[in-house]
């Protein structure tokens, strides 16, 4: 057995998709990366550059050049949007499925109903004319304000009522009766439910009237202590994906930082809740040096930089990982693979803080392996197929393996590292 390592650079894109001026009007423009090494041009990232980004990116303003050893190409986005948790599935091998962008006010009958005939109690609560969802008297279902409005739905408990268990299988009863992108069930231990009441907000659609109502997550008090959370995705089946198609020919799966929150690994191992940059690299390198199997880590800190349109932060951020790679080459061996890559953009030059829908790059590393392009996928699925594919395991519901042309180019007398 060897070691896959998937490393994703969050909101790390490489310029905006073609579809982005029907889809996202708001990102037309967007890169990434380019515009990072533009602000940035005497400074270096030498593991990525290495690996090949400037060979993706193509002449920029940086001193940074492409790599004649690197294997390199570019994946775009098969899922709506530029979605941290439908990236994810995608990666994992999921096909995305149109998801509906409805507020959970045309939803909260179907909901009612579901809950109501599971045997749960419901009540409503009303603000503005609008409402929400109050179920066995501590969990609290509604619009989720933070991310794009009608996209989410929150399920916001109150774990000294009711414990945790419980709300998951709440909330998948309400995923079965909603078709929106994702809903989130979470909580924590909070001391009244008078503080979720109080976190009650509404918020206006873009013609000015009030159509989204739900809870302010953080004045609800559910991240203060016992935080807990799930997030449940619309036609994600964990059934058909990597961790699960793994395990069925005996392959450990080790997920670090934001994909081990939202993708199910119940057979694996998790680290959660882990967002330092350091800290993903140290316990992957721990593992690494001790494992073998899939690994896959994301670095959300460069996401949260572009959130914050903050380039120096951003860049900074780079450079961490760019060492943390580093480390991580160290420690593979023959037939090991390693691929660096994103899930969407977050391009802090845009003039909002969202995500940007763009193209990820993909960069292959093998010590055996150079100057192969990889070309350039419909998907990220593609990623998660070559995962199963390395390891002789069932594939995947979507994506094509891109390991052939690599394979291909394996010269079994020769090795190579990335000097």
């Amino acid at each position: 057995m060897a070691k896959f390592v998937v490393v994703v650079l969050d909101g790390f894109g490489v310029g905006e998709m073609p579809d982005v001026v029907d889809i996202r009007p708001q990102d037309r423009g967007a890169n990434t990366a380019v515009k990072l090494l533009d602000h940035f041009p005497l400074k270096t990232l030498p593991t990525l550059e290495k690996l090949g980004l400037m060979n993706i990116t193509g002449l920029t303003r940086s001193r940074m050049q492409p790599s004649a050893i690197a294997n390199w190409g570019t994946a775009k986005l098969a899922h709506f949007g530029c979605d941290t948790f439908m990236g994810h599935q995608e990666i994992m091998g999921t096909r995305p499925k149109p998801p509906l962008i409805k507020p959970f006010q045309e939803s909260i009958d179907a909901i009612e109903q579901a809950l109501t005939q599971a045997g749960y109690t419901t009540a409503r609560i009303t603000r503005d004319t609008l409402q929400l969802l109050l179920v066995e008297g501590c969990v609290v279902i509604g619009d989720n304000l933070e991310a794009d409005l009608g996209q989410v739905y929150n399920l916001t408990a109150n774990f000294n009522l009711i414990n945790f268990d419980e709300v998951k299988q709440i909330g998948r009863i309400v995923r079965g009766a909603n078709a929106v992108s994702r809903n989130i069930a979470f909580g924590g231990l909070i001391p009244s439910m008078d503080q979720v009441f109080n976190a009650i907000e509404t918020k206006a659609d873009k013609h000015g009237q009030q159509a989204y109502i739900g809870v302010n997550a953080p004045d609800s008090g559910a991240y203060d202590q016992g935080f807990q959370v799930v997030h449940l995705g619309y036609g994600v089946d964990a059934l058909t994906q990597v961790p699960h198609q793994l395990h069925q020919v005996g392959i450990h799966t080790y997920l670090y930082g934001k994909v081990a929150d939202i993708v199910q690994n119940e057979t694996g191992t998790s680290y959660t809740s882990v967002v330092d940059t350091d800290q993903v690299f140290s316990l992957l390198l721990a593992d690494l040096q001790q494992h073998e199997g899939f690994f896959c880590a994301n670095v959300q800190e460069t996401d949260l930089s572009g959130h914050q349109q903050d380039p120096k932060r951003y860049w900074s951020i780079l450079e961490k990982a760019d060492r943390g790679l580093a480390a991580v080459i160290d420690t593979l061996n023959r037939g090991d693979v390693l691929i660096v890559m994103a899930d969407h953009g977050n391009d802090p030059f845009i003039g909002h803080t969202k995500h940007t829908r763009e193209q990820v790059p993909l960069m292959v590393y093998s010590p055996a392996i150079t100057g192969v392009q990889v070309g350039y996928r419909d998907t990220l699925a593609d990623i998660g197929a070559s995962v199963t594919d390395f390891f002789g395991a069932p594939q995947p519901e979507s994506g094509r393996s891109l390991l052939a042309p690599l394979t291909f180019n394996l010269n079994p007398t020769e090795s190579h590292d990335t000097e």
